[in-house]
């Protein structure tokens, strides 16, 4: 079988980087659309992955634009479809993860999905529908200072239930450690009662195995990207997968680089500081000289520094000094902000010859890429779990996109981006 099998929909753009580059690696071409197209679908690949930036948006904006995508995936060729979302569930009491899923669902005319966004490469796991990062329940946390989305429980049936119509449910870890049939049975079951939206318990990558054994053939699931990390596998016993479908292209690209970082996560604050360290030149961006002074000044700094040394401009600060910032300006204007002025910072360098951009940060990578006019990437090496780097045309420029969500990677993630490209 050809054409498109699998299509995704994510509600960041490193959300999307992050599923595209796990499908990615079983070495079939993966294709990351930035927005929805707006032209009919062309040079579609098996597994198409759109990025959307609606993770905060305003609840019918962000489900207008994923009945959008998923239109667009549907003239594709796509019959199965994921809906991706952060592995840290980042949403609000009114959404967006429930509202969206519900409409996806009865566009597709499903009555029931599951909900995984256990990562357990990456720290994050399920157990008894109580969500984990590394050993901390989620709420205790360094997510439950995250400055959009403060995730201040750690239950996935509590933080899912105000946001959805339909009966929540679980599927423990005693239930997925007997196997996919279970599993299927036990959906049965959820089923029969009336439950649509079951959350499914995962702690290691055997459990996502299973689960996606025994749900591969939904029209719909949704979770984080590592749930659907075994379907290329299993579409391919399945013969829906072709063995001589077209791989992962190549790309050699100039060492010119700029890492630029708005993400005020845990770890991003430890990457920033690493990279720091190693005697990178640094520009510190600060919200409140930004707003009485404009971006002159880092765009000054920029033009004189030697892009061959990777320097970095970030924004990335401590929870108390974020909320400061906050309380002066507001929380929308300090975001706006941060993200306008990496977004300018990232054409400036383009326009300098960086051809190697790393952003850190999901909301920063929208503004990053739609500054840097990005239609489609290209998935390619993958960094860290989750980070692969990506391939597109900016100005007529070949460039390589390194998109990092605020919380994933080690420590030396910059310096380690940079390793990855050359030793390719």
């Amino acid at each position: 079988m050809s054409g498109t099998i699998l299509g995704c929909i994510a509600d960041d753009f490193t959300g999307a980087t992050d599923i595209a580059g796990l499908l990615a690696r079983s070495g079939v071409r993966v294709s990351l659309r930035i927005g929805v197209p707006n032209t009919q679908p062309n040079d579609t690949s098996a597994f198409e992955v759109i990025a959307l930036k609606s993770r905060t948006a305003p609840v019918q904006e962000a489900i207008d634009e994923t009945r959008a995508a998923l239109a667009w995936l549907q003239d594709a060729g796509a019959r199965r479809f994921f809906w991706k979302y952060c592995s840290t569930f980042d949403s609000t009491e009114e959404g967006n993860i429930g509202p969206v899923a519900e409409a996806l669902m009865e566009d597709l005319g499903t009555d029931q999905t599951i909900y995984c966004p256990a990562f357990p490469e990456n720290g994050r796991s399920i157990f008894m529908g109580n969500l984990f990062v590394g050993q901390q329940p989620l709420a205790e946390s360094p997510m439950k200072d995250h400055p959009l989305t403060p995730m201040r429980d750690s239950n996935l049936m509590r933080l899912l239930a105000p946001q959805v119509q339909g009966q929540v449910g679980l599927i423990d870890r005693l239930t997925v450690a007997q196997g996919a049939q279970a599993l299927q049975d036990a959906l049965v079951q959820h089923r029969a009662e009336g439950i649509a939206h079951v959350v499914v318990d995962a702690v290691a990558n055997s459990d996502l195995v299973t689960i996606a054994t025994a749900c591969r053939d939904m029209s719909l699931m949704t979770g984080g990207s590592a749930v659907a990390m075994p379907l290329p596998a299993l579409y391919l016993a399945d013969g829906l997968l072709s063995e001589d479908a077209p791989k992962q292209p190549r790309h050699r690209i100039p060492k010119a680089t700029i890492v630029l970082s708005g993400s005020c996560s845990a770890m991003t604050n430890a990457q920033v500081a690493s990279y720091i360290a190693t005697g990178a030149p640094s520009y510190q961006l600060d919200p409140l000289t930004l707003a009485n002074h404009g971006t002159q000044d880092v765009l000054d700094w920029l033009a004189k520094q030697d892009l061959a040394q990777a320097p970095l401009i970030y924004a990335t600060a401590d929870p108390a000094s974020v909320k400061a910032a906050q309380a002066r300006i507001g929380v929308a204007e300090v975001g706006a902000l941060i993200e306008n002025t990496l977004a300018d910072c990232a054409t400036a360098a383009r326009d300098a010859g960086a051809r190697r951009i790393i952003v850190a940060g999901g909301e920063t990578s929208g503004a990053v890429t739609k500054a840097l006019g990005v239609a489609q990437l290209d998935i390619g090496t993958e960094i860290a779990p989750g980070i692969p780097w990506t391939y597109c045309i900016s100005d007529g420029a070949q460039i390589a996109l390194a998109l990092k969500s605020g919380n994933f990677g080690r420590e030396d993630f910059f310096t380690d981006a940079q390793a990855k490209l050359d030793s390719r």
